[in-house]
């Protein structure tokens, strides 16, 4: 019986070291504000998950829905500004 690690080499063109590649980090550090901002409008809404929203936390959320809808135009428009394409 042949062992797995036996056929792996033939399976795999190229080993993976589990590391991003400097590309991947780019892309992550250009998404970083929608990803905060994601994550603040996750923790608003997690904070009403057991009780009635209160008009605080409904203005808290409201806030965060609109700084996610900011940072994803600011996304798409760097996106088409570094493309050359109009929007």
């Amino acid at each position: 019986m042949k062992s797995i690690a036996a056929l792996q080499a033939a399976v795999t063109a190229t080993p993976f070291d589990g590391e991003p590649s400097d590309a991947e980090l780019d892309a992550i550090e250009v998404e970083m504000p929608l990803i905060l901002a994601d994550v603040a409008l996750l923790d608003a809404q997690i904070m009403t998950i057991d009780r009635a929203p209160t008009e605080l936390d409904e203005r808290r959320i409201r806030r965060a829905r609109r700084r996610v809808l900011a940072a994803r135009r600011d996304l798409i428009n760097r996106a088409a500004t570094v493309s050359g394409g109009a929007a």
